[in-house]
């Protein structure tokens, strides 16, 4: 989950009337004054670059300001401009720290909606009830502790565009009333009889295999299908070597900066070795690095530290199949974990899947624990 987060613009108007309701408008995305209090997906912006005065419909000019354009992501980017100008619900999918956020942001900015919220809502963050609450808004007096009405977040995103962070993690009674408000623009405040009618967009993201989690009967199908209108996969940082250099040199001009240091070199072996390096943690994981070894450096040459601080290099594989990357990815994470599958920090949690759907990816792949790590 750094550099200023592009602004969302706003009409004046809007802004007035959104003052005037609940708190819950802090949820609208906004620019930081402060690089180092913005959220970490907005790492891959530039915003300095953009450009002042240009027409308000410069959809190139936003792309432009996305570090690392290269293979993949190339294609992804096509996708975004595609779907953006259309009202259909986007599902975001991939491994944590691969910038989700970023790209639901310029679904959003190039869209027709763009000079409306932006409004963002983790899933993961909340509890069931405080979650309804949260999106629907509430009534006074609809539960103990409900001492003023409250505007939920797609009353905010209104005519704007609502994204929903770990979408996977909403809990199964609240999906149907997702569903219901996907599908007919419609919802009731808890506490309320009173139906009010919306027009948002939703923009969905999740770093676990909903799928899986259908056939386990721990997400909806329906809600599956309607949040999964237009796909975007997201790949690992390690699928996206030719971008790295770029990331590097780009994240270390920006510690560098914000910490008054000047730093001009980086040695070719160590960017060999970055490029070489697993990633697990993908962007957020670079950039926690890099920050670390821009505070160690000096005369001008970024000096990161000791490679026993970092974590193994992957060992490269000549044309690897799906299925290998798979098995290397599942045998990287249970390595790490110490071939503890489960818990919070099990093999499970690191590949953002549930333990019982790492047991099955397991036993299809024929990864089997050594002996002398049997207990989970």
């Amino acid at each position: 989950m750094s550099l200023p987060v592009l602004a969302m613009p706003q009409d004046l108007n809007d802004q007035k009337q959104e003052q005037n309701m609940s708190t819950a408008s802090n949820s609208v995305m906004q620019a930081s004054p402060y690089p180092e209090s913005a959220s970490i997906n907005a790492d891959l912006y530039r915003a300095d670059e953009r450009m002042a005065g240009k027409p308000e419909r410069a959809e190139s000019s936003f792309l432009d300001t996305i570090v690392g354009r290269r293979g993949s992501l190339r294609h992804i980017l096509s996708q975004v401009e595609a779907v953006a100008d259309t009202n259909t619900t986007v599902l975001i999918t991939g491994e944590t720290g691969t910038g989700k956020e970023v790209i639901a942001r310029a679904i959003h900015e190039l869209s027709p909606r763009r000079n409306r919220n932006l409004v963002k809502v983790n899933c993961a963050a909340m509890p069931a009830g405080l979650l309804e609450s949260e999106l629907f808004g509430h009534e006074r007096g609809a539960f103990t502790g409900a001492i003023n009405s409250r505007v939920g977040r797609f009353a905010l995103a209104d005519r704007g565009t609502l994204f929903l962070d770990e979408i996977g993690d909403m809990p199964l009674e609240l999906q149907p009333k997702l569903l219901r408000v996907l599908q007919e623009r419609e919802f009731e405040a808890v506490g309320s009889t009173r139906t009010t009618r919306v027009d948002v967009r939703v923009v969905a993201a999740t770093n676990q295999d909903l799928k899986q989690m259908v056939r386990d009967r721990e997400f909806r199908e329906d809600l599956y299908y309607r949040l999964n209108a237009f796909p975007i996969y997201l790949p690992p940082l390690r699928e996206r070597k030719a971008d790295i250099p770029e990331l590097v040199e780009h994240f270390v001009q920006q510690f560098a900066d914000s910490m008054d240091k000047t730093i001009e070199t980086i040695a070719e072996e160590t960017m060999r070795a970055l490029v070489r390096h697993h990633w697990p943690g993908n962007i957020r994981e670079l950039q926690n690095y890099i920050a670390r070894g821009v505070i160690l450096s000096n005369d001008g040459i970024f000096e990161p530290g000791p490679p026993e601080r970092c974590e193994p290099l992957e060992p490269e594989i000549a044309n690897p199949t799906l299925e290998d990357k798979v098995r290397r990815e599942i045998l990287f994470a249970c390595q790490r974990a110490n071939w503890k599958l489960g818990g919070p920090r099990g093999a499970a949690a690191r590949l953002g899947l549930k333990r019982t759907t790492l047991f099955y990816k397991m036993k299809r792949l024929g990864i089997a624990r050594p002996a002398d790590h049997w207990q989970d």
